[in-house]
């Protein structure tokens, strides 16, 4: 349930108004806007009076929301969230790059990846330690020998980190990342999720959560949910593809998830066009794509030798093609009115 409040409401008006609501057991989200202040109910609405509730003289209007994300919603939230972390902004007008390895493979190729991807601008860092791999044989990541080197990496850089977590007994070891990426597989871990929301709560440490390979929108916005109930609510969405019966792409990348993303939820949503097709020279178009459709920013992956990588090779670019890509999305994401930092 959402309630939109009159502009002329006073302070103790709306604090008398919260507490009432309150009492019967609900939870309240307050959100003031440049327009419009809302304050969102969860819980068991159906305890509210909203006749009595419509005659309070500082309530505009009372509406009931139907979908079962309430936090991520945006009726509940009607401004743009802008996430914000090592001094850079993600979300609407302020739109950004990650870029890096898949896999952290040594200091020389890390470090000379961050080097150049800093250079052609891009505003944060990317790395896998931890690899989930589909085949237990397959390279797994230097795990925390890869995390200490990324560390490193920002140190050199100035760039703000990202890198993707396992399981919830990790947390402790990303007290220093930046921005904690779920993966696609660990999307609906919600053990994860729920100790993502209040341990990292606590010092509102940004989640970057990537849509699962066969998941729903209403169910990749419930896992952002997830996290947001436990209290923290600095969360990026990032679509990478789902499965689909095509063959000739890795993944199909669903660019009509960025505007109903950013119609149904006000959290910022960047676009992983590395992973959807897993073909390199596929990047750049569908970076385009996503760009024209709206999103506030890109996820690249980035190798100085993809040839000779160990994990995901085939869909890397070099430093010299994300430079060439970089001029491109800048003239782009300039014209479409966003910020680039």
């Amino acid at each position: 349930m959402v309630v939109i409040l009159k502009p002329n409401a006073e302070k103790q008006q709306v604090t008398a108004l919260l507490k009432a609501v309150e009492s019967l057991g609900l939870k309240t989200n307050y959100s003031e806007g440049q327009e419009t202040t809302v304050v969102g109910l969860v819980g068991d609405t159906t305890r509210v009076d909203i006749d009595a509730l419509k005659a309070n003289e500082i309530v505009e209007d009372v509406k009931r929301i139907s979908e079962p994300y309430k936090k991520a919603n945006r009726r509940f939230h009607p401004m743009d969230t802008i996430v914000q972390t090592g001094g850079v902004k993600i979300g609407e007008g302020f739109f950004q790059v990650i870029a890096g390895p898949c896999s952290i493979e040594s200091e020389e190729q890390l470090c000379t990846i961050a080097q150049a991807v800093k250079k052609s601008g891009a505003t944060l860092l990317r790395g896998g330690a931890f690899k989930p791999r589909t085949s237990p044989y397959s390279f797994q990541g230097l795990e925390m020998d890869g995390l200490k080197l990324l560390l490193e990496a920002k140190k050199l850089t100035g760039l703000p980190i990202v890198t993707e977590i396992m399981g919830q007994d990790q947390i402790n070891d990303f007290a220093d990342v930046d921005i904690i990426q779920v993966g696609a597989r660990n999307m609906q871990n919600f053990r994860l999720l729920k100790a993502l929301g209040q341990a990292v709560g606590r010092q509102k440490k940004p989640v970057l959560l990537k849509r699962g390979l066969a998941n729903t929108i209403e169910e990749f916005l419930m896992s952002a949910e997830y996290i947001m109930a436990g209290g923290n609510e600095n969360v990026i969405l990032c679509e990478r593809g789902i499965r689909t019966f095509e063959t000739m792409v890795r993944n199909t990348l669903d660019i009509s998830a960025i505007p109903l993303l950013k119609q149904q939820s006000h959290l910022p949503v960047i676009i992983d066009p590395s992973h959807a097709a897993g073909i390199a020279w596929m990047v750049k178009p569908l970076a385009k794509a996503a760009i024209a459709a709206g999103a506030d920013g890109l996820m690249i992956e980035v190798h100085n030798d993809p040839k000779n990588a160990l994990c995901d090779g085939a869909q890397s670019l070099t430093p010299a093609q994300f430079d060439e890509l970089m001029q491109d999305v800048k003239r782009r994401a300039s014209f479409e009115g966003k910020e680039t930092a």
